[in-house]
């Protein structure tokens, strides 16, 4: 899914005016930090795991890493990132711009807990140079995320 069909998909929310389109890379959460002039803790990371036939999506404050022995823990398995090839069949965007709502059905959604010390984050939107501001629970929502969990390393 590309910036364009995130525009189409938060109209039907009558949000697409939170979509940013920047002239320069929003590719990683430093980048993405620096073109929205915030802390990367703020950037929601959409990080993509092999999970079955599928993936697990994880979306994550920009500062947080993956705890491993939690993530068994929630998913009975190890976390094993999605190999470069596999991102954008499995997640319907290019690394860089994993957005973490309008994914494919094999993709299950996750938010973590990390992202709710924050009003605003702000995902990828669908490329390597944009954004969407949202609240947490806007994200959770738009999201269609499972549930809330909790699989990152102590981030406070």
């Amino acid at each position: 899914m590309s910036v364009e069909k995130v525009r189409e998909y938060l109209k039907l929310y009558d949000m697409e005016d939170r979509l940013h389109d920047f002239p320069v890379s929003s590719a990683t959460v430093e980048l993405a930090a620096q073109a929205l002039q915030v802390e990367a803790a703020r950037i929601a990371k959409s990080l993509s795991f092999e999970y079955g036939e599928g993936c697990v999506i994880i979306v994550a404050t920009g500062d947080a890493k993956v705890d491993n022995a939690k993530f068994k823990a929630e998913f009975q398995t190890k976390a094993k990132m999605l190999a470069p090839d596999q991102v954008e069949p499995l997640t319907g965007y290019q690394i860089g711009g994993v957005c973490p709502f309008g994914n494919p059905a094999s993709a299950r959604v996750y938010c973590d807990v990390s992202l709710k010390r924050f009003s605003e984050v702000f995902p990828a939107g669908g490329s390597a140079n944009s954004c969407v501001r949202l609240s947490c629970e806007e994200l959770f929502d738009l999201s269609k995320s499972i549930k809330w969990i909790d699989v990152c390393k102590n981030w406070q």
